[in-house]
């Protein structure tokens, strides 16, 4: 027998202690083990371990428990540092080949339990470095703490030991907390950090509960920050405190060194933009490379990273719509030397494709809910040709593309981006082509579909998809 290993605490809870075989990965971070025919959701495992586990609570048909000790252990695992459970660390104790890997099963055992596609070999993940990747954040504020939030808490655990962060932002956020007590009386709650790709610059944005002026005095002087800006929740129009709060990074350098027309990127540090430094700009080249015909329609376009890039290399015709306030206002100043070329809507998607003219392309980046049902049934009626799926969630995407494909979409391209290394988050682009007429209703084929993606987003061709037996029922996550 192996020698046990101890493991860092991962849960505070008392409850039975029971032995586990991991068998599989299961979406968000835990792993898959059964107890006496239930289903047990595994935290700080790996799927070949024997392990003790402290059982955190249980329900019906499934059970959540964390790794106490480890009995006979995966020659992947390693040790780790900081609190196992803080946001950004799940996998942290995987050794980073094998985390990519388990993120190939999650991506096919979603596709055919949800989406009723076999994917016919292992999907590419682009691989990321582990640390510094961070390019935008949203860190807590709690007394006089700052961090993320500790897994299935509302706890603050310290950012910095998750290796997320660059040196230098770790500086700026540990100044911010030694001034936490000077400003008080506005109750911050939130920091929120965005930089460029190089990291030589970084705006914030203190969120606060109460009034600014402390905030504003005292944070005044702050270094290490191009920008900074203090308002409320619900403030569109923030104080600014230090310089300008936005940073920017020039298209071709978005386009990993591409040529392209001069211009730049800006954002301010609330705005949703991509999160990795170091393989965002492979991620915009994969979609500019996946767009097919004009006209252009980017949905949930937020500041324009796609739409604007695309225009960057010389296209026109695209149409950008953002119906958050904030990002729309960072999409319609980025648009604005380029007025000819692209068009800025600011709306919801389900507002504006009720009257969309058909395009020869769709970008869709939406949140991790996914598509409305509205939004879905709309984008399948507008029926272009090719259709662009960027995804942040493996499971929405296969329940949108189970839908996309009984409506004559054919998926031809499906990559994986490891956007954020040692957490069980995934981001996909699909590229589907229509092969036949799409279809008016909602109701969704039974059955599975085997499909062949090509692995060069500008390949054209259909692809391959049959139907095969009905899929099993869906098992507990």
């Amino acid at each position: 027998m192996i020698k046990p290993i101890d493991v860092a605490p991962r849960s505070n809870r008392s409850g039975p202690s029971i032995e586990l075989a991991i068998e599989r990965p299961a979406a968000g971070g835990r792993m898959l083990a059964r107890h006496r025919g239930k289903v047990i959701l595994v935290a700080g495992a790996i799927p070949g371990e024997r392990v003790r586990a402290t059982v955190e609570r249980s329900e019906r048909d499934v059970a959540y428990a964390a790794v106490a000790e480890v009995l006979e252990a995966s020659r992947d695992r390693r040790r780790i540092t900081g609190d196992p459970r803080c946001g950004g660390h799940v996998y942290g104790h995987i050794a980073y080949a094998r985390q990519c890997d388990l993120k190939r099963q999650v991506i096919a055992d979603a596709l055919r339990r949800i989406g009723g596609v076999l994917l016919e070999k292992p999907v590419d993940v682009v691989p990321s470095p582990e640390h510094g990747y961070r390019m935008r954040a949203r860190l807590h504020v709690q007394g006089l703490r700052v961090g993320f939030l500790r897994e299935g808490t509302h706890d603050v655990c310290d950012a910095a030991g998750t290796g997320q962060l660059l040196p230098a932002t770790v500086a700026v956020l540990e100044r911010v907390r030694t001034r936490l007590p000077l400003i008080r009386a506005a109750r911050p709650t939130a920091i929120d950090v965005t930089e460029t790709l190089s990291g030589d610059r970084r705006a914030i944005h203190v969120t606060v509960a109460g009034p600014y002026d402390t905030a504003v005095t005292h944070l005044g002087e702050l270094s290490g920050v191009c920008g900074l800006s203090v308002g409320a929740a619900a403030d569109d129009c923030p104080v600014t405190v230090i310089g300008d709060s936005h940073v920017a990074d020039p298209f071709d350098q978005l386009l990993g060194g591409r040529p392209c027309r001069a211009g730049e990127l800006r954002r301010s540090p609330r705005a949703f933009f991509q999160g990795n430094r170091y393989i965002l700009p492979e991620l915009v080249t994969r979609v500019v490379d996946a767009a097919g015909p004009d006209p252009v329609i980017d949905l949930y376009a937020g500041v324009g990273l796609f739409a604007l890039t695309l225009v960057a290399t010389g296209r026109n015709g695209v149409t950008a719509v953002e119906g958050d306030p904030r990002a729309a206002g960072d999409l319609d100043r980025n648009a604005g030397a380029w007025r000819g070329a692209v068009r800025v809507v600011h709306a919801p998607v389900e507002e504006y494709l009720s009257g969309a003219p058909r395009a020869g392309t769709v970008i869709v980046d939406p949140p991790r809910t996914g598509l409305s049902r509205l939004a879905l049934d709309r984008v399948v009626r507008l029926g272009a040709e090719r259709l662009v799926y960027v995804s942040c969630d493996v499971a929405t995407f296969a329940r949108d593309l189970k839908r996309l494909l009984t409506a004559g979409y054919s998926m031809t391209y499906l990559t994986a981006f490891d956007l954020f290394p040692n957490t069980a988050h995934i981001e996909l682009v699909s590229v589907l082509q229509l092969v036949s007429e799409p279809a008016l209703t909602s109701s969704h084929e039974r059955g599975r579909r085997q499909v062949s993606a090509t692995s060069d987003p500008r390949n054209r061709t259909t692809g391959s998809a049959r139907r095969s037996e009905p899929a099993p029922s869906a098992e507990a996550e």
